[in-house]
C-alpha cells in the first residue's frame, strides 16, 4: 500500500517542514493494523517527493477480533485486498503521521502552510467502487488534475475483464492542509467501505477534515457538489449519521448567498425600519432571558450575531452559544463579536457551533435557556416536527423563546404588497391565532407552559408586528397563556 506526494516548490525539501518529517531519515511507526514507513526517494532543492508505505497485518487483526471464534475461521478475513490496496487504513495511517499539517499548522513555517504550491499525489493502487467516472467527480471540483490506469483482475486470465483497482495521480496547486483533508475523506469514499466500526465520532471527524478551503475559498466538503455521495460512502451508509453530517454541511444555494441574503435583510429591515423592530426584538428576548435566571444559553438560528452580541455584555451569562446551519453566518458572527480579539476568559463564554435545529445534536443538551429569534419561518413545514422535537424533547432548556412575525400586522406596511411575506426565504407567517395553536400544543406535548408577549407597537384590530412565546418548564402547563 504506496502514496507519494511530490512538489517541484523551490526549495522542495521544504516538504518536510510541511509533513514534519525529516527528508535524511527513514522512520517506521506502529499502528493499530500494522506499521507505517515514511521515506523520501528523492529530496534535493529542485524536486521533492516522501512516500508511506503500509504493512497491514490481517492476520494480527483477525487475531484481535473478539467476536464470536466461529468468525475467526472465515477465509475472507485472510485473504482479501486490504494488505494491498490503500483504503480506510490509509486515511488512518494519514492521520497519525501528518495530523499537524492536516490540521493546517506549523510552528516553523505558518506562511509556507498556508501557501499553495504545486502538489502531485499518487495512489500505486486505490479501489473505486464507481470507476474512472467517480474519480473524477470526487478530484475534479477541487481543482485536481486527475489521471488513471485502471487495472485487470488479473493479467493472466485477460478474459477475466478490468477490476475495479486504479493507480491514480493528483496534480494542482493546492495547500498541503488541503491535499491531505481530500485524501483522508476521500479514500475511504472510493473504496465505499471501513475496516472498523461507524459511529456518530465518524460525523465529527468527516466535518473536522472539511474545513480546508475549496476552490472558492470556503470549506471544501460544505460547497462540493458530491457532498451526498460522500457523505454517505464514508459514514457507510447509516442513514442516520448521513443525515446528521449533511444537515451540518448544509449551505444556502444561491451562488453568492451572502449579497442575495443581505439585499432580502435590507428589503425586510426597510419594511421595519419606522419601529426599529430588530432592537426592540432583541431587547424584548433578552429582558426575557434575564428575568428567567440564565446563566447558561443558546441562540438557535444565531444568524450574524445580534443577540449574540447583546448576551456576551451581560455578566449574567456564563456561557453562550451560538448555533446556525449556515457557515456563512456564523463567520459573520465571529466578526461582529471580534472573536478573534477577546480575552481567554470571554472565549471560554462563548461558542459558535455549525448545527441545524432540525436533528437531534447533544451539543445541545443541558442549557437553562434558548432563544429561537424569528426562525420557525424560514422551516419548511414539514420540518416543523422535527424542530420541535429537536429543541423541546432532546435539548430541553428551562426556557425556550420564541419570536416570528405576526402576519396580522402586515397590513401596516404600505410598501409590502398585499398577501407578500416580509422575506424571500419565510415558508409561512403565522397569524396571531396560528402562533397561539401551535405555541399551546407543543406546550402541552413536551411538559412546558407558555406564555405570550407582544414585540412592538399594538394596534387594536390588527396586533403587534412581532409575536412572542415564552416557553418554561418551571410551571404548571397552562397556567401561563394570558397575552
Amino acid at each position: 500500500m504506496l502514496l507519494t506526494i511530490e512538489t517541484t516548490h523551490q526549495p522542495a525539501t521544504d516538504l518536510g517542514y510541511l509533513l514534519h518529517k525529516h527528508p535524511a531519515r527513514v522512520q517506521s511507526f506502529s499502528l493499530s493494523f500494522g506499521r507505517a514507513h515514511v521515506m523520501y526517494p528523492r529530496a534535493d532543492e529542485q524536486r521533492c517527493r516522501i512516500a508511506v508505505v503500509l504493512d497491514v497485518d490481517p492476520v494480527g487483526l483477525v487475531r484481535k477480533h473478539r467476536g464470536p471464534a466461529v468468525d475467526r475461521y472465515r477465509l475472507d478475513q485472510y485473504v482479501n485486498d486490504r494488505p494491498y490496496v490503500a483504503s480506510s487504513f490509509m486515511s488512518v495511517a494519514l492521520n497519525e503521521l501528518f495530523a499537524t499539517a492536516m490540521n493546517g499548522r506549523s510552528k516553523e513555517r505558518q506562511a509556507l502552510v498556508d501557501r499553495p504550491i504545486p502538489l502531485r499525489t499518487v495512489l500505486a493502487v486505490v479501489p473505486c467502487r464507481g470507476g474512472e467516472g467517480l474519480l473524477r467527480r470526487l478530484f475534479e471540483p477541487l481543482g485536481y488534475d486527475v489521471s488513471a490506469k485502471q487495472h485487470a483482475l488479473d493479467e493472466r486470465f485477460p478474459e477475466w475483464g478490468a477490476g475495479p483497482y486504479f493507480t491514480v495521480a493528483l496534480q494542482q496547486t493546492v495547500t498541503i492542509q488541503s491535499l491531505l483533508q481530500h485524501l483522508y475523506v476521500l479514500i475511504p469514499v472510493l473504496d465505499n467501505d471501513k475496516h472498523y466500526w461507524v459511529g456518530r465520532d465518524e460525523v465529527e471527524k468527516l466535518l473536522a477534515r472539511g474545513t480546508a478551503p475549496g476552490p472558492d475559498g470556503t470549506p471544501w466538503l460544505a460547497q462540493h457538489p458530491e457532498k451526498d455521495l460522500i457523505a454517505r460512502r464514508y459514514l457507510r451508509h447509516r442513514s442516520r449519521l448521513t443525515r446528521d453530517a449533511l444537515a451540518r454541511l448544509a449551505v444556502e444555494d444561491d451562488p453568492d448567498p451572502d449579497a442575495t441574503d443581505r439585499l432580502d435583510d435590507r428589503a425586510e429591515a426597510e419594511i421595519e425600519r419606522s419601529l426599529s423592530l430588530n432592537q426592540q426584538r432583541v431587547g424584548s428576548v433578552l429582558s426575557v432571558l434575564k428575568a428567567c435566571g440564565a446563566a447558561t444559553v443558546l441562540d438557535l438560528g444565531c444568524g450574524s450575531g445580534g443577540l449574540l452580541r447583546e448576551l456576551v455584555a451581560e455578566k449574567q451569562f456564563t456561557r453562550i452559544v451560538g448555533v446556525d446551519v449556515s457557515v456563512r453566518s456564523l463567520q459573520h458572527a465571529a466578526r461582529r463579536l471580534r472573536y478573534d480579539r477577546l480575552s481567554e476568559m470571554q472565549r471560554r463564554r462563548v461558542e459558535l457551533l455549525h448545527g441545524s435545529l432540525t436533528y437531534r445534536d447533544d451539543r445541545l443538551a443541558g442549557f437553562d435557556a434558548a432563544a429561537v429569534v424569528e426562525v420557525v419561518e424560514h422551516l419548511d413545514p414539514s420540518r416543523l416536527s422535527a424542530f420541535e422535537r429537536c429543541i423541546f424533547e432532546f435539548a430541553r432548556p428551562g426556557t425556550v423563546v420564541v419570536t416570528t412575525p405576526n402576519r396580522e400586522y402586515n397590513v401596516m406596511w404600505e410598501t409590502l404588497p398585499a398577501g407578500a411575506l416580509r422575506h424571500r426565504d419565510h415558508r409561512f407567517e403565522w397569524t396571531r391565532e396560528e402562533f397561539r395553536v401551535w405555541a399551546e400544543r407543543v406546550a402541552n406535548e413536551h411538559g412546558y407552559g407558555v406564555r405570550f408577549l407582544p414585540v412592538g407597537p399594538v394596534d387594536d384590530d390588527v396586533g403587534a408586528p412581532t409575536q412572542m412565546a415564552v416557553f418554561e418548564t418551571n410551571v404548571r402547563s397552562g397556567a401561563l397563556t394570558s397575552e
